[in-house]
């Protein structure tokens, strides 16, 4: 149901594909229900990613900015969202003893993580690589490529841990709604005190 190895694999594919096809943004087919699900929350991020990157561009028009700024919040609100549908899905599968420890990291936020992770050993990697750079750059990246690599195993094999916990019943976790404001009309001042 839950394999760290397999996971991290599939968001190191889905990162290369990805830069390779420049594809629009949609769902990721594929995959059981959870790695359909962890394919869509990890393309959530790679596109947060270069929507960030967008922001960065010197000189870049106060009317980009603004145009970013919205796609990173409908982006990371559906980020948020399929972390906790990974959470759900599991848990539905799952009889959790509630007795046992409480972990405060679900494997949905676990799985953020490493696609985060995914996407810096991508990059760093290019940095390293990178013909134009400086050597002392390209060094400085090998070394920080290691360290994130490092980094991304020990998060993985800390999910397989857990994982591994929960179906002894040995350790548990429980859904925590992010409960993020700024899309919500209702919710936030900024935009329902415009009216």
């Amino acid at each position: 149901m839950l394999d760290a190895l397999l996971i991290t694999r599939m968001q190191e594919d889905l990162t290369a594909d990805l830069h390779k096809e420049e594809k629009e943004a949609s769902e990721v087919p594929g995959g059981d229900g959870f790695m359909a699900l962890a394919m869509s929350q990890h393309r959530a991020n790679f596109e947060l990613w270069h929507e960030e990157d967008k922001a960065r561009v010197p000189d870049v028009p106060d009317s980009e900015i603004v145009r970013v700024k919205h796609a990173i919040d409908r982006l990371n609100q559906r980020r948020n969202d399929l972390v906790e549908k990974m959470d759900v899905w599991l848990m539905e599968r799952l009889e959790q003893n509630p007795a046992t420890p409480l972990h405060s990291e679900t494997p949905g936020l676990i799985i953020d993580r490493l696609s985060i992770l995914a996407l810096k050993i991508y990059h760093t990697h290019e940095e390293a690589k990178r013909a134009s750079a400086t050597e002392i750059h390209r060094s400085r990246n090998t070394d920080r490529l290691a360290l994130l690599i490092e980094q991304r195993d020990d998060l993985s094999d800390c999910l397989d841990l857990l994982w591994g916990e929960v179906l002894a019943g040995t350790r548990r976790f429980k859904l925590y709604r992010q409960m993020k404001m700024y899309n919500d009309p209702e919710l936030n001042p900024a935009v329902y005190g415009r009216g």
